[in-house]
């Protein structure tokens, strides 16, 4: 059986050891624990006061206990291990619900605080809208009604008395923001309208997957009305375009834009832009939309304004969303069998300080330069933590904030306070190779550097994810190509023009759905590799959450 990576133990290792949280309980499996280092189980074998102890200054292994299965083995119960293992969420009492943790929901702000900053630059304003909707809204948009009945909850009863119109729990908001777009909207004067929710949504999904796939979600959705068809698109182009820089440049996540098919187009939308994610498992993540609604809610809705001409005319609309679905892309795109690995970008902990000493009279100068390090890198505007809790072996903290992602780690015992100097170790390269000894603590010689290695740890990222995406996209010029691609857990890639029945058969036959038309194109003729006929344009086909 292959061997588990153990986790830490929140507890010393002298008190009864706590119940596991229920996420980690349904994924933890009996087995032998992954073999550590001789130095890291020298250092566990002091806590537990066994033989051969070693001074709390040995830069080692602890204790660790709980376990988590290594990614190599099973990519699933990893994903599962370490959101439980590193506190990001857990399970809710309701099934198909979670609790998003604060260093999860930290990563979820962060998230929030670039996007914030982009909407407003592109003209939008926040506010926000009822969770309940009357169930009349919903039917008035009949593919709408059509594409979401099955994921609708209801409430039926309210104040003990069963309500003259049922009402729907938010899922998305196309509905009632047309509602009030109609009151407010009545000259070309008051267009365009930009605004933004950032919101809870239900849908009652019948096979979930935290942060992937859950009862309720957050989110931003975006609405705009526009005078124009021209205006509306433009606005759906832009906002994928944000969804892609965020995602490259804060996320390090390689998204590929594109349209979606007709067949995987959003319910009311006439056109549906996507940025599709790769997986460490190779399975494609939709990770953030943006919908062109033309005119199919304004019409619904009658939602109208006056033009310049002083003719009637339906606005034109977009909406368009990011969900804490990226926050679960995030954990699946990095990461390895020790755990997580963060982009510093949105990593919410950037370093974290572990002091090391081995005589209790050594430990007052080691806090000191800790201190005076922490303070350093704070007025620097690094995300700094001290972990001096004398409760586990330094050791046992170099584990458990690797399994937490957090891109650097510094080191201070009592030969770095002489030295004037610190150890610094990189999540994203083990071993000596990812470590840098004798950096000195002068200011301005330690935050360059620290600066330095965080940029180059973002950059590695991507570039990372981009080689394992390139190396897992197979073009092919044959629905048996394409077959074979699938059956091998890859993405295809080829030209496309058949039917919309045809791209039913694939998914049936192959579980694949084609996740987008990319923007970026191969030059040159094609045929479609289904029916043999001329196509336009190549579409990605992939296995999907």
């Amino acid at each position: 059986m292959a061997s588990l990576l153990r986790l830490p133990s929140l507890l010393k290792p002298s008190a009864a050891v706590a119940r596991p949280s229920a996420l980690l309980r349904r994924r933890c499996r009996a087995g032998t624990a992954a073999s550590v280092s001789a130095s890291r189980s020298q250092a566990a074998a002091a806590t537990t006061g066994a033989a051969a102890p070693a001074p709390p200054e040995t830069r080692g292994g602890g204790d660790r206990e709980g376990q988590v299965t290594p990614r190599s083995v099973d990519f699933n119960a990893w994903y599962t291990d370490v959101i439980a293992a590193a506190e990001l969420a857990d399970y809710g009492p309701v099934r198909g619900t979670m609790v998003i943790r604060p260093y999860g929901y930290a990563i979820w702000e962060a998230i929030q605080d670039y996007l914030n900053v982009k909407f407003k630059e592109t003209g939008h304003s926040n506010m926000y809208f009822p969770q309940f909707i009357p169930y009349s809204f919903i039917e008035k948009e009949a593919s709408h009604v059509e594409g979401f009945s099955p994921e609708l909850a209801l409430v039926t009863i309210g104040g003990g008395k069963e309500l003259e119109e049922k009402l729907v729990v938010r899922p998305t908001s196309e509905t009632i923001v047309n509602h009030m777009f109609t009151k407010w909207i009545q000259s070309y004067r008051d267009l365009p309208l930009m605004i933004n929710q950032w919101a809870n949504v239900t849908r009652w999904e019948m096979r979930t997957k935290p942060f992937i796939r859950t009862l309720e979600f957050l989110w931003q959705e975006g609405h705009t009305a526009h005078a124009t068809l021209e205006e509306a698109e433009k606005e759906a182009m832009q906002m994928i375009d944000v969804y892609t820089k965020f995602a490259y440049e804060q996320a390090a996540i390689p998204v590929i834009p594109g349209r979606k098919s007709r067949v995987e187009t959003f319910a009311g939308a006439n056109r549906t832009y996507t940025i599709e994610a790769m997986m460490g498992d190779r399975k494609a993540l939709q990770a953030g939309t943006s919908h062109n609604l033309g005119q199919n809610f304004s019409r619904a809705f009658g939602t109208q304004f006056m033009d310049e001409n002083s003719q009637i005319e339906h606005v034109w609309q977009t909406s368009w969303a990011i969900s804490t679905r990226f926050v679960g892309g995030i954990i699946m795109t990095h990461g390895d069998d020790a755990g997580l690995m963060l982009p510093p970008n949105i990593a919410p902990i950037q370093v974290v300080i572990v002091p090391i000493w081995k005589k209790g009279d050594e430990k007052s100068a080691v806090m000191e330069a800790v201190s005076s390090v922490q303070n350093t890198l704070k007025e620097a505007g690094i995300r700094v933590k001290v972990d001096d809790s004398e409760l586990r072996t330094p050791g046992w903290k170099f584990n458990f904030y690797e399994m937490k992602g957090v891109p650097i780690r510094l080191e201070i015992g009592p030969r770095d306070v002489t030295n004037k100097s610190v150890v610094i170790s990189r999540r994203d390269i083990p071993g000596k190779q990812g470590k840098d000894f004798g950096v000195s603590m002068d200011p301005s010689i330690l935050v360059d550097h620290i600066k330095g290695r965080l940029v180059e740890i973002q950059a590695s990222l991507l570039q990372k994810a981009i080689a394992f995406r390139d190396s897992n996209i197979v073009d092919v010029s044959s629905y048996g190509e394409l077959k074979e691609a699938i059956a091998e857990g890859k993405w295809a890639r080829g030209p496309w023009s058949a039917s919309d029945a045809d791209e039913l058969k694939v998914k049936e036959e192959t579980s694949a759905t084609i996740r987008c038309f990319p923007f970026e194109q191969p030059e040159g003729a094609k045929k479609c590799f289904m029916t043999g006929n001329p196509a336009e344009e190549v579409a990605i086909f992939a296995k999907s959450y």
